[in-house]
């Protein structure tokens, strides 16, 4: 997912799920102490160049295994169900929507990344906080489809207060709050802006107008988005989708042929700001090979490949960020944002009045 300014995002994003991870170790799943092979378990929108990740095996001595878990709520949940005999040794991916419950559950072991002292100031862990390490930033936004728009003759929604407008029924689809790591941060996000009660009422309204949920993202944006997705003509019919602010470079970048604008814009009025945090996986086999990967993970190298990559935004000082995302990219001035403690206090009792009132 920023996660871009992100998708990244976001996470995202990750949008990132339209790129197939590019470059993946081989060698042994991961075992002992004395294990020359470490596991990364992580959702499906991860992504490095090869040339990175290559230099970082070869230095470190390291063939890294990348595990990718379908959509980053769901890849969260079943990193805590297995965490007495986790799948890896680093899980990348939770970010500030779901990182208490993470925490709570004991999924992570301390380890504070060489770098940790380089991430910029508004994305540092609260001190004493050792079990993750900040990775990227972007922010959830309902991106709109261009075209469709333009062909009605419509102006794209700007807001959340526009999207329960009339003119707007039946055209957003977004994911599933309670498995998806956008579709919570996109509930967390109406509930910063209209309040603990009133985010009940704007659901509401949402669900009477139209709204579709779906499982995931991936669903979501390449199956039930009208925009183009990776330069291929999506098959949906939904033109508004929440996806991340850094979605338009992505169409752009990997459009066959370039065009001059992105084909899909980014409601800026709607979006929430998410950060992505990795750490060493509580009874990791291999936690020293670990502890090298999370390094790694906040690593100048690493954070300047990453916007290309996974089109979310670094959190190191002085990474550097491509001028095409860039250009391309939308930069979110006001994002909802939300204390964590309050994310932690209230997101399960959320969720479940969130499935009652738009599933059921």
């Amino acid at each position: 997912m920023s996660i871009t300014k992100r998708a990244s995002a976001t996470a995202a994003a990750v949008v990132a799920g339209l790129v197939a991870v590019s470059a993946c170790g081989s060698g042994d799943s991961g075992s002992g102490k004395d294990s020359k092979s470490v596991t990364l378990v992580t959702h499906e929108s991860f992504n490095v160049s090869k040339d990175v990740l290559r230099a970082f095996e070869k230095r470190s001595g390291y063939k890294v295994r990348v595990l990718k878990d379908g959509d980053a709520g769901a890849a969260v949940n079943k990193a805590i169900l297995s965490k007495d005999n986790p799948q890896g040794d680093v899980f990348f991916g939770v970010d500030n929507t779901l990182l208490s419950r993470a925490l709570d559950n004991g999924l992570f072991q301390p380890h504070v990344a060489s770098d940790a002292s380089l991430v910029l100031p508004e994305y540092r862990l609260p001190k004493g906080e050792k079990r993750v390490t900040p990775v990227d930033t972007g922010d959830i936004c309902v991106n709109y489809d261009k075209q469709y728009f333009a062909d009605k003759k419509l102006a794209p929604p700007k807001t959340l207060d526009d999207l329960i407008k009339p003119q707007y029924k039946n055209l957003l689809v977004t994911e599933n709050a309670s498995t998806s790591s956008p579709g919570l941060g996109f509930l967390l996000g109406t509930a910063a802006k209209y309040g603990d009660d009133g985010w009940q009422d704007y659901w509401k309204k949402l669900k009477a107008n139209g709204v579709k949920v779906v499982d995931g993202w991936t669903q979501a944006y390449d199956q039930e988005f009208s925009g183009s997705a990776g330069g291929k003509k999506a098959k949906g019919d939904r033109p508004l989708v929440v996806s991340y602010a850094s979605s338009p470079p992505v169409e752009v970048i990997y459009a066959k042929k370039k065009p001059k604008e992105a084909p899909t814009g980014v409601a800026t009025g709607t979006c929430f700001r998410q950060i992505e945090y990795a750490g060493l996986l509580s009874n990791a086999d291999n936690p020293k090979g670990g502890k090298a990967l999370l390094d790694f993970l906040s690593s100048k190298r690493f954070q300047d490949d990453m916007p290309l990559q996974m089109f979310v935004n670094p959190v190191r000082e002085a990474a550097q960020v491509p001028k095409v995302f860039r250009e391309y990219g939308v930069e979110v001035d006001k994002p909802e944002t939300m204390d964590p403690k309050k994310i932690a206090d209230n997101r399960d009792a959320w969720v479940k009045t969130w499935t009652s009132l738009v599933l059921k």
